[in-house]
């Protein structure tokens, strides 16, 4: 046996070898190849629909983003609405306020120039009740004084009617 003879194979050996594998190969193929044909088939299969599932998914989140663009839209709307609405009630109870204001002013004033008439013209009245009241008792003192002598009384008199017709 020399170096040679390790390299080359015997032909029995290489006879008993292709028999083993062919054998091994016809049991593979018997039991094992369908399974394992059938387990990647099945993974493949796994996997096609979890990759189906990642895209049904992706654009479910894609109209699930757009409706949630939409409604946060429709918020601000409603939001600038709202506010819009607020500012013209807000406007219309300062203009209200100040047309009150301004109306209980007016007849705050109104009622003000009232009463300073009447008390105004109660002044007057009472201004005048006094002056008849001390010209009837100067009168009647003037009157005891002159009516001692007739001359007096006529002057007294005349200078009375021509009062009259100046008043």
């Amino acid at each position: 046996m020399g170096a040679n003879s390790l390299i080359t194979p015997a032909i029995g050996l290489v006879f008993w070898s292709t028999i083993a594998f062919t054998l091994l190969l016809f049991i593979l193929v018997k039991f094992a190849w369908k399974p394992i044909l059938g387990a990647i088939k099945e993974r493949e299969k796994s996997i096609e629909d979890a990759l189906n599932a990642a895209e049904s998914a992706k654009a479910q989140l894609g109209n699930l983003k757009a409706e949630n663009e939409k409604l946060l839209d429709e918020t601000r709307k409603e939001r600038e609405r709202i506010l819009k609405e607020a500012q013209v009630v807000a406007n219309n109870v300062i203009n209200e306020a100040r047309e009150k204001a301004n109306a209980e002013a007016q007849n705050i004033v109104e009622s003000a120039k009232a009463t300073i008439n009447s008390e105004k013209q109660a002044a007057i009245t009472q201004i005048k009740n006094t002056i008849g009241t001390l010209s009837v008792e100067i009168a009647e003192s003037i009157v005891r004084k002159n009516l001692n002598a007739d001359e007096a009384q006529q002057n007294l008199v005349k200078e009375y009617l021509k009062d009259v017709k100046l008043n």
